[in-house]
């Protein structure tokens, strides 16, 4: 049940990443970032990334 539990939680994390890359496009399409300075983008990738393999990683994980 615990692994049932982890798959669930690595799918979601992997689906909350592709909203925020969508996010992040969208939002980039409709307003000007300005005021952002690389730092911003740099840490919205990081993010998506960390998020994106978590998830990957709980998704794809042996139980024993």
């Amino acid at each position: 049940m615990k692994t049932d539990m982890l798959k669930e939680l690595g799918k979601w994390l992997m689906d909350v990443a592709k909203y925020m890359a969508t996010a992040i496009l969208l939002s980039s399409l409709f307003t000007s970032f300005n005021g952002w300075r690389w730092y911003n983008y740099a840490f919205l990738v990081l993010a998506i990334i960390f998020t994106l393999f978590v998830g990957l990683y709980l998704s794809n994980r042996k139980g024993k």
